[in-house]
């Protein structure tokens, strides 16, 4: 097997480990370079000048097996044999998981798929830093959940009319388009959906169209890492989904656009949190596929999983999609990967920091609160059976004695 190093022999602490080293490297920097790359050869490891960069290798699929990087395969390296990217540790920045991403999605010769995997540390119940050890778990949790946005098709997502129509260049499945219904159609050239929503705000400025258009991956990447909705939805039972998909998601699109108005703001959240629980559902088909077909379905199951569960729905509204927790898919598979002691301490952690509403909460709630009565022509209840209904109640109690005290102004 060959295995090459890429990475710049700065930091030396990590080397004896990496390398099976058991010598002092504790060298003068250049002393140090060259022991080690003598160490490279003696365990079979070779230097990246000596193996990537030869053109007459480019073409040669079993040239190199496993390559080791540190820093230095992002924009620029290409290996296009490369099938199974793993990276271990978070990313926050989403440019850079899509770096990483691109490092397996190159086309070359025989090669039918690719592969992604994020190794994520899971906390020891008994350590005392535990604390840490969480807000690392969360961090690559979020990480996980933006390549798996990076990978999804590309949507676009129509709100549904009595005019709806099908639209050139896309498949409906079995029965085609269905005037009475919202569909899904798939495009096999460009790899796009187009999804109809019934309810779906549209944006009205050039910047919100943009965003809906070409932005949705930043939106969604500031929302997987903020670490309120993070924990809360990963980790809060008594969690309402529409406190994130509504009130986090809301703020987090207000403070990163601005100069966007109410109307924008909330198309551009809808967009966003479809865009992410429809591939959080189509995740739930691909993790289930079993059988002699299983190859097979999963090469397609995000375009199966995205229609199945248009199909299984009455109608596919924004509202039913504000309803679902975008974490819940990831907390599923959390919980049968950490064992129970890792799994209750680190839920012990988050419920340690719950709070009671702070005044952006309240003033947020408070708003869906008027909206909720200019809709239905009465004021949301604390006694509802519904649980966002006694939410917005709840805030806009809240509301009132933060006003009073001029938390407002």
């Amino acid at each position: 097997m060959t295995v090459t190093i890429c990475r710049p022999l700065v930091d030396r602490s990590n080397l004896p480990a990496l390398l099976a080293c058991q010598q002092d490297c504790n060298q003068a920097q250049a002393t140090c370079n060259s022991y080690c790359e003598r160490q490279f050869h003696q365990n079979g490891f070779l230097m990246p000048g000596q193996k990537l960069k030869d053109p007459a290798q480019k073409d040669n699929r079993d040239y190199v097996d496993i390559i080791v990087a540190l820093g230095m395969a992002k924009e620029g390296f290409d290996w296009i044999w490369c099938e199974h990217a793993l990276t271990v540790g978070y990313r926050s920045s989403l440019t850079e998981i899509v770096q990483i991403i691109g490092r397996a999605t190159r086309d070359a010769p025989g090669k039918t798929r690719a592969r992604f995997t994020n190794l994520i540390a899971e906390p020891d119940a008994s350590e005392e830093a535990v604390t840490e050890a969480v807000n690392d778990t969360l961090k690559a949790i979020a990480a996980s959940l933006l390549m798996e946005q990076v990978l999804a098709p590309r949507f676009e997502f129509k709100p549904k009319h009595q005019e709806s129509g099908p639209i050139p260049g896309f498949g409906y499945g079995e029965g085609g388009y269905d005037p009475n219904r919202c569909n899904v159609g798939f495009n096999e050239e460009t790899g796009r959906f187009q999804i109809e929503i019934k309810g779906l705000a549209e944006p009205k400025g050039k910047e919100a169209t943009r965003i809906c258009q070409e932005d949705l991956n930043e939106v969604i990447a500031a929302f997987v890492q903020d670490k309120t909705a993070l924990e809360r939805g990963l980790f809060d039972e008594e969690l309402v989904p529409e406190e994130l998909t509504q009130v986090r998601m809301g703020k987090i699109i207000k403070d990163k656009y601005p100069e966007l108005d109410e109307q924008d703001h909330e198309a551009v959240r809808q967009h966003a949190i479809t865009a992410l629980n429809l591939t959080q559902r189509a995740k739930q088909v691909a993790l289930g596929g079993v059988g002699d077909d299983a190859e097979e379905a999963a090469n397609t199951a995000l375009i199966d999983g995205v229609r199945r569960f248009a199909m299984d729905v009455r109608e596919l509204d924004i509202d039913l999609i504000d309803r679902i927790n975008p974490f819940g898919e990831a907390y599923a598979i959390l919980a049968k990967t950490m064992s129970e002691e890792s799994l209750k301490q680190v839920a012990a952690v988050i419920a340690a920091k719950r709070t009671s509403l702070t005044p952006e909460e309240a003033k947020e709630l408070a708003v869906r609160a008027v909206r909720f009565k200019k809709e239905r022509g009465r004021r949301p209840s604390l006694t509802s059976q519904d649980a966002w209904e006694r939410r917005m109640a709840e805030g806009a109690a809240a509301f009132v004695p933060y006003k009073d005290e001029g938390r407002y102004e």
